[in-house]
């Protein structure tokens, strides 16, 4: 068994018979399909059935498990733990809410791990072999491997092709640590098929995966230790709401190394042991698990791009246009294996544009996609378009609007005062350049401010837009109005005077 559905249980022996089921046999191939997409993940799944429901004939090839990352080792599963981490916290905390619990009230990760994988298998059958197959594509399951500039061989059976679409997604960087293999390490592909908590858990990298996850199994009861070599969290994220996650993370009990490097890993008697460099000086710590998640890197081997014409760069991935067409005209490529928006919304978005461009001739541009993005930590981190520090970097001049969440009456009613929202315009306009929300809700708060970018609407817009209250939401009225007070100037306050006086 794939080791992302270990145990062997009835949820995932149901998971398996949706997304790479034993008995599957693959059909006779058609004698030429006007798409064939490698790798059923979010973005060849959402080219597949898109171009299928246009009438094409599709195929869909996938070598491991329908669903790919988001599914199987990735949103699903993860979401499924942080929503039973958060329900810990709710209820340690419940005693300041006048909510008397049980002191001694413990987490059963055995039973958070069923849920996770019972809700997984749940959720199975939208990415199915079946369903695909029903919906009018040929799925093959096994090996894909290009063999020319318009063929492409799966299980002895030779595709041929009009247009194809790369969508192989990317895996998690495994270091190259000493000692690390030989000790044993878990990845976002192994850690949801724990079923025991580990007391001691190391986690390796301070980005999104290692943030939501080293605050879940603090809240679980695990002992973390959270190894980053920068100075601080979240390096592509606004410095100030990384802060509200890492103040959040420590409160929750995660012991964080920042400016810190793994040197080795060693097995002993007594656990893992890292040894850490700091400033010079070197460290040893024992756990019993260590968590990589240090980054990820495309699957661009074994899949015969060279003998397609493709070019791709080991670290970066498939080279692609604006159009995402790569090096060979009839080959597009979508979603992680060529973007560094690695998220599962963006793969969705860009697999739209290869169905337009290549089924259709059309010209629609990834670098015209607003794309969110949202770590789902508590609180919550949400950015869309730039940030403060990378509009300085370009040269932009803005003008920023914070409104902190202490100042929002929901957000004190909630108890969830932590966080800001963050807008910048560009200066002297109200036209929205992008916008940075650490909020118990950001992630579901983002959205309208992605509306209002995507579609040309500026501040003023959202001020007229009445939002229900109360709601966290209403930080974005406030930004609104923040905005407005500052048109009026002085000069104008003089003229509003006047009439005033003038109508009495």
């Amino acid at each position: 068994m794939h080791p992302a559905l270990l145990p062997d249980d009835e949820h995932n022996r149901r998971l398996v018979a949706n997304v790479h089921p034993a008995d599957w046999v693959n059909p006779d191939p058609a004698p030429r399909y006007n798409l064939v997409v490698l790798g059923a993940g979010t973005a060849g799944l959402i080219s597949a059935i898109g171009a299928a429901g246009l009438g094409g004939r599709v195929a869909l090839v996938e070598r491991g498990l329908m669903g790919g990352d988001c599914l199987n080792v990735g949103c699903v599963p993860s979401k499924a733990m942080l929503r039973a981490a958060r329900a810990a916290a709710e209820v340690r905390r419940g005693r300041e809410l006048g909510v008397l619990v049980s002191a001694d009230t413990e987490v059963d990760f055995t039973k958070v791990m069923e849920r996770l994988r019972k809700l997984r298998a749940d959720i199975s059958p939208n990415d199915s072999a079946m369903r695909y197959r029903e919906r009018g594509v040929d799925v093959f399951l096994g090996e894909g491997r290009f063999t020319g500039p318009r063929t492409l061989e799966v299980g002895g059976a030779a595709l041929r092709f009009q247009r194809a679409v790369i969508a192989t997604g990317a895996r998690a960087l495994r270091p190259n640590l000493p000692g690390l293999s030989e000790a044993g390490f878990l990845t976002n592909e192994t850690v949801f098929s724990l079923t025991e908590l580990p007391r001691r858990l190391a986690i390796l990298g301070g980005g999104p995966i290692g943030c939501e996850l080293a605050q879940a199994f603090a809240r679980f009861g695990s002992h973390v230790i959270l190894i980053d070599k920068h100075d601080r969290l979240l390096q592509h994220d606004d410095v100030d709401a990384a802060a509200v996650v890492r103040d959040a993370l420590v409160r929750d009990g995660v012991e964080l190394r920042l400016n810190t490097t793994v040197s080795s890993v060693a097995r002993s008697s007594e656990g893992k042991g890292l040894k850490l460099q700091v400033a010079g000086q070197f460290e040893q710590i024992t756990v019993d698990e260590i968590l990589v998640g240090a980054g990820r890197v495309p699957n661009v081997e074994g899949i015969g791009l060279e003998q397609a014409g493709v070019a791709f760069d080991a670290r970066k991935g498939v080279v692609v246009t604006d159009r995402l067409q790569t090096t060979n005209s009839r080959i597009f490529a979508a979603g992680d294996v060529c973007s560094r928006f690695q998220f599962t919304h963006a793969a969705d978005a860009m697999a739209r544009i290869v169905i337009q461009n290549a089924l259709f001739f059309g010209r629609a541009r990834a670098s015209a996609l607003t794309i969110p993005w949202c770590t789902y930590t508590d609180p919550e981190l949400a950015q869309v378009g730039l940030s403060g520090e990378s509009a300085r970097e370009q040269g932009i001049a803005i003008d920023t609007f914070r409104q902190e969440m202490r100042h929002v009456d929901r957000a004190i009613l909630d108890d969830a005062t932590d966080g800001f929202v963050k807008v910048h315009v560009r200066r002297g306009t109200d036209r929205i350049v992008g916008a940075t929300i650490a909020a118990a809700h950001a992630g579901e708060m983002i959205s309208e401010v992605t509306l209002a970018m995507t579609n040309g609407l500026g501040l003023k817009a959202l001020g007229k837009t009445i939002h229900p209250y109360p709601t966290q939401a209403e930080a974005l009225k406030r930004i609104a109005d923040a905005y407005s007070r500052t048109r009026l100037t002085p000069f104008v306050q003089s003229l509003f005077r006047r009439w005033l006086a003038w109508t009495r």
